[in-house]
């Protein structure tokens, strides 16, 4: 059953709406988004440490409210109120245009000091974007929303214009991130290298390489260009499961297409099947449950609801 979510665009967003918006930039390296303002509400989506968020409500909880917050793919999800630091318009501008430094490894510390011997200030994940300070041989000095400073290695990220440069959008380079994850945890509503759920894997592997598409499988398999033979797919597809409704799809899974009849998705765990009988990989299950294919590469910054850290509304605000 797909979780209720509003998936209305960012960009879509009215001026009028946006001028009375208040604003905050998530403070842990993957805050919890539930459907309720309570730890045991069921949890719908995470999102990433750094990442520009719209608060359109707030719930009365002791000892402070609990925000509603939306993120740059239109999700929403209420978040207890130490994960998001709360910001001005003014703040919250000057973090979006601050320069960056960008986690690429999979998981790793941030230091009090430029020691791997030294105190943790948190943990971070692949995705995370921190303030840069300044660069102390191999250590990047990072800041936090909240202000906290400390240190991460330069093995395990970069100046987001390094980053820029060497970043790689090319199918082969997204299928080498996906199975770099081959072996990691579904975890619903995941959406980060501590564990995904189906979607979630397909978004966590896309933002890694600056690529922002909806948060769901449904939604996502209406962006993009719809490939309906499976002889058609090419590495880099995406290849989506369900059932058909009559004429109407009903969407429920997603994976990765790998070429030669292979795909890799989260379900259980990240890991590889095959459309054919006979292949050790072979996954009757969703082999007998597949819809169609999607091509969305091609298709980055080139329609609304795919696009980048560099022209999605949140991030440039």
């Amino acid at each position: 059953m797909k979780r209720l979510c509003l998936i209305a665009a960012a960009w879509l967003f009215s001026a009028a709406a946006a001028l009375s918006q208040e604003y905050g930039i998530v403070n842990v390296s993957v805050c919890n988004m539930r459907a309720t303002a309570d730890f045991d509400a069921e949890m719908v989506s995470q999102a990433l440490l750094g990442t520009p968020v719209h608060i359109i409500d707030e719930a009365d909880k002791l000892p402070q409210p609990w925000p509603q917050i939306q993120t740059p793919d239109g999700y929403t999800g209420w978040v207890h109120y130490a994960v998001v630091e709360r910001m001005s318009r003014e703040a919250y501008s000057a973090w979006n245009t601050a320069p960056k430094a960008i986690v690429t490894a999979l998981s790793a510390v941030v230091h009090r000091s430029p020691s791997a011997k030294s105190e943790t200030v948190s943990d971070v994940v692949a995705g995370d974007r921190l303030k840069l300070v300044a660069t102390k041989g191999c250590w990047l000095q990072v800041e936090f929303p909240d202000k906290r400073q400390g240190y991460i290695s330069r093995k395990d990220a970069m100046a987001e214009k390094t980053w820029r440069k060497q970043l790689d959008r090319s199918p082969e380079a997204i299928l080498k991130t996906a199975k770099s994850m081959l072996g990691f945890p579904y975890i619903w509503a995941g959406m980060s290298p501590k564990g995904m759920d189906c979607s979630g894997f397909v978004r966590t592997v896309l933002f890694m390489h600056d690529v922002i598409i909806p948060r769901d499988s449904g939604p996502m398999s209406r962006v993009g260009e719809r490939i309906e033979s499976r002889s058609d797919l090419q590495p880099g597809d995406l290849v989506f499961f369900g059932r058909w409704d009559g004429d109407t799809p009903r969407v429920s899974h997603v994976g990765f297409y790998l070429g030669e009849d292979l795909f890799i998705h989260s379900l259980g765990l990240v890991k590889i099947g095959s459309f054919l009988p006979g292949r050790p990989e072979f996954d009757p299950y969703n082999a007998g449950r597949y819809l169609f294919g999607g091509r969305i590469l091609p298709y980055v910054d080139q329609v609304p609801e795919i696009n980048t850290t560099l022209t999605n509304p949140y991030y440039a605000e």
